[in-house]
């Protein structure tokens, strides 16, 4: 069984005019939610990151850093910006996938959750906010997964753009896997193929470039020969999906040209696994995608697979 997880507060984040990661995106995520909630599907208000929450991966600092843009707009850094609610709206955030985590791990077997959220989070690192992310939401899940009781994790990584918080916070870590495909080199610069962890973490980061115009063809094979059995050598007992659909081919911000039924398919992979290796636990969060119609596509698509 899907569970949704959002709020209509995630257009509260505000960015400048002309910038990506807007809140027109919200509302595209928002209009499939309500369509899925009018159809029957169970759809779930978050809960807020308490401090406590964001500081099992993020330093003392960052959090007060962050905190201390309430009330305010800041350039964090050129691409990275807050409005006087953004610490509340990321918050909610990281929470969404907090509330995805109890869903999934108090319910029956094959429960699902989805925290359709915003703004992304996967590029926000232990100590800093970059690329439009101001805290790791998908990070802050997977380590209160293991604060619940659980030794392995996996993380796999679609968005367009390399997962470099996701994987700095757990690099060294051996009970969080971390796969993820991406264009490289691109923004951030980081996920070379020989970036594979380090110390006890050796081995349990998985990283898949692809090239600029990689297509469904180029991508679904990658998954079928390298992250699948990654991920059943794992064995892990939540899988959790970062589904970025940047790298569609109507989306400005990047070369890849995957389709909508390319994402159907790749998650529907992954899904297939879950049932497979941990009673088909998963917490879907959305992070990337910036084509507002390719975006809503993608979301109803992942909806129709995971329901």
């Amino acid at each position: 069984m899907l569970s949704v997880i959002s709020s209509n507060a995630f257009t509260n984040h505000l960015t400048p005019a002309g910038h990506p990661e807007r809140p027109e995106r919200a509302q595209a995520m928002a209009t499939i939610v309500e369509r899925f909630a009018r159809a029957g599907g169970r759809v779930i208000q978050p809960r807020a990151a308490t401090d406590e929450d964001l500081l099992r991966v993020h330093t003392p600092a960052h959090v007060d850093a962050i905190k201390a843009t309430r009330g305010k707009a800041v350039m964090l850094d050129p691409d990275t910006f807050t409005s006087p609610d953004s610490d509340d709206v990321g918050r909610l955030a990281a929470g969404a996938v907090l509330t995805g985590v109890d869903l999934v791990l108090d319910g029956e077997p094959g429960s699902r959750a989805l925290a359709v959220v915003r703004p992304p989070g996967h590029h926000a690192e232990a100590d800093k906010a970059m690329g439009f992310c101001l805290y790791s939401s998908i990070a802050v899940g997977a380590a209160y997964a293991r604060s619940r009781g659980l030794d392995r994790v996996a993380i796999v990584d679609y968005d367009v753009h390399h997962g470099n918080g996701t994987q700095a916070i757990f690099y060294e870590d051996p009970s969080v896997l971390f796969v993820s495909s991406h264009q490289f080199p691109y923004y951030p610069g980081t996920g070379a193929a020989d970036e594979i962890g380090r110390g006890a973490g050796t081995g349990f980061t998985l990283n898949l470039p692809l090239d600029a115009g990689a297509m469904d063809r180029d991508v679904l094979p990658l998954y079928e020969q390298q992250a699948i059995p990654a991920l059943d050598a794992f064995r892990p007992q939540l899988l959790m999906i970062s589904a970025g659909f940047d790298a569609h081919e109507r989306d400005p911000l990047a070369g890849c040209r995957m389709t909508t039924a390319g994402f159907a398919r790749l998650t529907t992979m992954l899904l297939e696994a879950a049932d497979r290796l941990c009673d088909g636990r998963v917490v879907i969060v959305t992070e990337g995608g910036y084509d507002v119609t390719a975006l809503a596509d993608c979301l109803s698509a992942v909806i129709d697979v995971a329901r």
